[in-house]
């Protein structure tokens, strides 16, 4: 079983930033691929970054691509999603996904990840 944290939800203006992290254990992290899901109320689970077990593949959603950075650091078993030039439309629940390397389905959905933190609330000001 993998246990998955999420810190660094706040409330921020827009235009302003923000850091998630997320902390795995259980596993061998380098053994775990990592995502970031956000659920806005009354929306469906979406997407936003992926990346791989090294560190050297990250994908985005087109909705967050050039203001988000995900990155991970394996020795400290941690993922983290940089928010720059956030939007009230960013505001959501942001979730941490784990699964094991090398599963090959979809990384955009969420029911193909495994293990999931309990969200940390990110809310936008206008």
């Amino acid at each position: 079983q993998v246990q998955v944290v999420e810190s660094g939800g706040g409330l921020v203006q827009a235009g302003e930033s923000l850091r998630l992290s997320c902390a795995a254990s259980g596993r061998t992290f380098s053994n775990l691929e990592m995502a970031w899901f956000r659920q806005a109320p009354g929306k469906e689970r979406d997407f936003v970054a992926a990346i791989s077990w090294s560190g050297g593949s990250v994908i985005y959603g087109d909705d967050v691509k050039g203001r988000f950075t995900a990155s991970r650091d394996n020795a400290k078993n941690t993922v983290s999603l940089q928010m720059n030039s956030l939007k009230p439309e960013d505001t959501a629940v942001y979730y941490c996904a784990a699964r094991q390397r090398g599963y090959s389905g979809s990384f955009y959905l969420p029911e193909k990840y495994e293990f999931w933190g309990q969200g940390t609330q990110v809310t936008v000001s206008s």
